[in-house]
């Protein structure tokens, strides 16, 4: 029987610890000789070898591509609740490489001086089917639940739940007798053969009695993974099974994996010249020979998603039909890592798949295919998104979070390139040795992409500009996935949209900008208590902002009245190192209101905007709105006084503009309104309760920034855009994107002309 497993090729190693080296670096080599897995023996009561887990998070350390698992590991010896952190924590941190093969452990009077409790025969299996419950229960982190398990032998008490793994880790199982085959065919995604060649004479009988449980269990006899480790060795003549050259070997492998379903083959080898000769001559030439056999019988080579994720799948998506280059990384409602794509910043979301393509080219793969499915399509780099819109229910989203890579293209001009799924923090953080800074937004947690392609209002704004304005060129995947680059010289129509449209004209997947000098800069964070005079503290306040010198940033937060007082927090950015400098800068905000409390230190930037861990779990959906002022008059700020004494919004921001933000031509961009002082950002409860009080801020304002405005009535849609600006967007868009495909923010051409005319 062929499972029609793609074949992969592993080598275990023995752990041994007379050369504590050894084992390291002959997984470096079989990473280098391009084997997919490297394995390790685990038998913690033996002296002479390395504990394996150890052994391997030294390994997943000094290696980068190469898959990890122990072979296979005693679970009786290791409490399954630590085991389930252990190996998540692992598969985190190695970047989605392990696997979990699993046994009973065959008990020894070593394991009793160890400590182990001794388990035979059906308690064994009972014992190992409990502890991989554990492991599965405690990896689901979308569960919000503690786990609670009362087994025979083995218990958890409200253990929380995570972290999730990077990826689904397989847990694959190894045992020859029938209850543990029965095991294996009702919960595991893989079959350590015991014994490796030695048991090929029953491998038959044991196939049929796993492939009968997972009938029985409604599952695909597909889902598991058969695995066999090889003893082997080279040599010019034939001397028997695995004995001989490697042609030879590929003769005596083939019907296993085409009789016997075998999909991952592991030699035993400790010397490199043999791991190096297997991966080189005998790993290409068999899936050569598998590849032509099962293409003459018409038989696909594809991995079956197990029933388990199947069933949670959405209607109106060809799961089937995603392409092979995409379907490794994806993600589906089921996955262990759905938990931490599904949502944003703010919005909860249930897509109904997450494609993560990991370089232009599949980016443009996965557009291709998405616009052939009739469900929404989201777009995502960092995952932040105020508006929401990064995520959606039961649709596409296509990730940018793998395209992370910042580099420095030329130190005299300052050109670096960075890709959309990096974030702001990270950035600032490669940027300081250089000492350059790039203007971004107020949260290191922000993806590079949406707001480089909408405008950028950071703490460096007034004496820099927006994130736009340091936009040199881009490479651009369009609505039917070709791939261009535009720039000043190249396609600078699409250019001019790009900066402050670029959400709906294509993905960028990556960005050339021209970076500035920033050395140390001075933050101060100043809260008033404005309960006396709150419309009077905003006029003095943009008064004070206005007339600071271009390198002063000033953003101002507040909330709800508390106890009956009104409370403001500015945070302010002076571009200078100077203490005298900022001292003065700060003085000059300070005035405007009675101050309980002060705060202020000179530091680089990327310490102000630092990174926090990566994955978002956004509740509930996001209700925000934005507009642009050119200056903050009597009549708003007795306006925005009332809505925040009315508790319609718990947040509320306004950032300072003006300076370098104005320097540029209103037409040279997408984003046109380049004489606003201030963007101002409310977030409320709900929409319902939200708009109605932030409406009648609409007459004050002369735009908005639509990246913080989820609102999707029409009229925003011109808010953000000024007639002539609009109307150019609106040609590209019947240039570019004609079927609209890129209408998940905000719509600029197709349905929202519509509801223009």
């Amino acid at each position: 029987m062929d499972y029609g497993h793609p074949l992969s090729f592993g080598v275990t190693i023995t752990p041994t610890n007379a050369d504590p080296s050894l084992p390291v670096h002959l997984a470096r080599r079989s990473e280098q000789a391009g084997l997919d897995l490297v394995t390790f023996q685990d038998h913690p009561y033996q002296p002479a070898f390395h504990d394996t887990w150890t052994l391997l998070g030294w390994v997943a350390g000094q290696t980068e591509r190469i898959g990890l698992a122990p072979n296979v590991l005693n679970v009786p010896m290791r409490q399954p609740a630590v085991l389930a952190r252990a190996a998540a924590s692992l598969d985190l941190l190695s970047g989605g490489r392990l696997t979990l093969p699993l046994g009973a452990g065959a008990f020894s009077d070593a394991m009793a001086a160890m400590g182990a409790r001794p388990l035979r025969g059906g308690e064994a299996v009972d014992a190992l089917e409990e502890a991989i419950d554990i492991i599965r229960g405690l990896w689901n982190a979308t569960v919000r639940t503690p786990l609670t398990t009362r087994g025979s032998h083995h218990r958890v008490q409200d253990a929380g739940r995570g972290p999730a793994p990077e990826h689904d880790v397989p847990i694959w199982v190894g045992g020859r007798k029938p209850r543990m085959l029965d095991l294996i065919g009702r919960l595991a995604d893989g079959w350590v053969v015991p014994g490796g060649t030695s048991e090929l004479a029953d491998l038959p009988e044991m196939n049929r009695r796993i492939d009968t449980a997972v009938i029985a269990a409604g599952r695909d006899p597909r889902e598991i993974r058969r695995v066999l480790n090889l003893p082997g060795r080279f040599q010019d003549r034939d001397g028997g099974l695995l004995v001989g050259p490697p042609g030879q070997w590929v003769e005596q492998l083939l019907p296993l994996t085409l009789e016997h379903g075998i999909g991952t083959l592991v030699l035993a080898a400790d010397d490199a010249a043999t791991i190096e000769r297997y991966a080189a001559e005998v790993a290409p030439a068999l899936r050569a020979a598998v590849a032509d056999e099962r293409s003459g019988r018409g038989q696909a080579t594809r991995t079956v998603v197990s029933t388990a994720v199947r069933i949670q799948r959405h209607p109106g998506i060809d799961y089937d039909s995603v392409p092979t280059t995409l379907v490794e990384q994806a993600v589906e409602p089921g996955h262990v890592a759905y938990a931490r794509t599904r949502s944003n910043y703010l919005r909860s979301g249930s897509p109904g798949l997450v494609l993560r393509p990991a370089d232009t080219a599949q980016v443009g793969e996965a557009i291709r295919w998405a616009r052939t499915q009739p469900v929404p399509l989201s777009v995502r780099s960092g995952g932040h998104g105020v508006s929401g819109r990064s995520t959606n229910r039961g649709g596409i989203v296509i990730d940018l979070g793998r395209l992370r890579e910042i580099e420095v293209l030329d130190l005299p001009t300052r050109r670096v390139r960075i890709e959309p799924g990096a974030r702001w923090g990270e950035v600032a953080a490669a940027l300081r040795p250089y000492g350059w800074a790039l203007s971004s937004g107020d949260s290191g947690g922000v993806g590079v992409g949406g707001l480089a392609t909408t405008g950028g209002i950071g703490f460096l704004g007034r004496a820099h500009g927006l994130t736009i304005d340091h936009v040199r060129a881009v490479q651009l995947v369009l609505a039917d996935g070709s791939v261009v680059r535009a720039s000043e010289s190249e396609n600078p129509d699409l250019f001019w949209g790009v900066r402050g449209a670029g959400f709906t004209l294509g993905i960028v997947t990556s960005f050339e900008f021209e970076v500035d000098e920033v050395g140390d800069i001075g933050f101060g964070q100043l809260v008033y208590d404005v309960t006396a005079d709150l419309a009077g503290f905003l006029q003095r306040w943009g008064r004070a902002v206005e007339t600071s010198p271009r390198d002063t940033t000033s953003f101002l937060v507040m909330g709800k009245p508390q106890g009956g007082r009104m409370i403001a927090s500015t945070m302010n950015v002076v571009d200078s190192d100077d203490p005298d400098t900022v001292v003065a800068r700060l003085q000059h905000l300070a005035q405007v209101a009675p101050l309980v409390g002060q705060a202020a230190q000179i530091m680089p930037y990327d310490r102000l905007v630092v990174a926090p861990p990566r994955g978002h779990d956004g509740q509930g959906e996001p209700a925000s709105r934005s507009g642009l002022l050119d200056s903050l008059t009597p009549e708003f700020a007795r306006a925005a006084a009332d809505l925040l004494r009315s508790g319609a919004v718990y947040f509320f921001q306004i950032r300072s503009l003006g300076g370098a933000t104005a320097d540029m031509p209103p037409e040279a961009t997408a984003f046109a309104h380049r004489s606003a002082q201030f963007q101002v950002l409310g977030m409320g409860a709900s929409h319902r309760t939200l708009d109605p009080a932030w409406d009648r801020l609409l007459p004050h304002f002369n735009g908005t920034y639509l990246s913080f405005d989820s609102d999707t009535r029409a009229e925003r849609l011109h808010d953000a855009f000024p007639p002539a600006t609009l109307e150019r967007l609106q040609a590209l868009k019947r240039r570019y994107d004609p079927e609209n495909v890129f209408r998940d923010n905000f719509a600029i051409g197709g349905q929202a002309e519509a509801a223009s005319a």
